[in-house]
């Protein structure tokens, strides 16, 4: 008989919207992360990491490994039961029920002290489809272990992230979600305008879409835990199962 995998253990999975591979939003993403989520490669810093003699490659160490995207069910282990095969055709029959394609205009911007991709306006069907990965999805996921708790519990969460901690996986959803696509890790105080600076500037240059559509959802996989993600299955939404 083969062993069963132990719940907590194995791959994580997480569902993103993650932007077109060729969409040049995606290109200024990866190539400030420094790395292709789609590829699984590494991006060249070249034209950043000696800029105001920036590490850009210690600055967006942390989101790196995550690669360029906005969560839509945050990362999480697969209940025993269940399999990649089943959690991929859940989500190709989620994209398929004909939820609608929303935009919204990009906009870099300062959140808890790193900058990332957001919506220049609020934009609520956003956070109503995070919330509906976040529910529905619910059920392939195992529940943290107590070590994971515990080093979440350590941020200081308020009342309500500990609540959606403890039945969601994640503190950071609901009505605590905000939609947005990391490009740094914290940024010191005195260094933040010369790094917005340095953003914005690459950010004309590649001339980012004007108008971002929320038009796939996207499986990704972290095989181990100091592994980054990479994409696993990709979706449009609409699309019929």
């Amino acid at each position: 008989m083969g062993c069963r995998r132990a719940v907590g253990q194995g791959p994580r999975y997480a569902i993103y919207y993650v932007p077109a591979a060729q969409s040049r939003l995606y290109r200024y993403g990866s190539a400030i992360l420094g790395y292709d989520c789609y590829t699984g490669k590494a991006v060249d810093f070249s034209g950043k990491s000696v800029t105001a003699a920036v590490n850009w490659h210690e600055l967006s160490r942390e989101p790196r490994r995550y690669g360029f995207h906005a969560t839509l069910k945050a990362p999480f282990h697969l209940l025993p039961s269940h399999s990649e095969l089943q959690l991929v055709n859940a989500l190709r029959n989620f994209a398929g029920l004909g939820h609608a394609v929303h935009t919204f205009v990009p906009a870099v911007r300062l959140l808890a002290g790193f900058f990332a991709v957001v919506p220049r306006d609020a934009e609520p069907a956003l956070n109503a489809l995070a919330e509906s990965c976040t529910t529905i999805f619910d059920a392939y996921r195992a529940p943290i272990t107590p070590q994971e708790r515990a080093r979440r519990i350590a941020l200081k969460l308020n009342e309500e992230q500990i609540r959606n901690l403890d039945r969601w996986g994640y503190p950071y959803v609901l009505s605590q979600y905000q939609f947005h696509m990391t490009l740094t890790g914290k940024v010191p105080a005195g260094r933040r305008k010369a790094i917005l600076a340095i953003l914005l500037k690459a950010f004309r240059q590649i001339g980012v879409e004007a108008s971002v559509a929320i038009d796939r959802l996207t499986l990704v996989k972290q095989e181990t835990p100091d592994g980054t993600f990479r994409v696993v299955s990709e979706v449009a939404l609409g699309a019929r199962a």
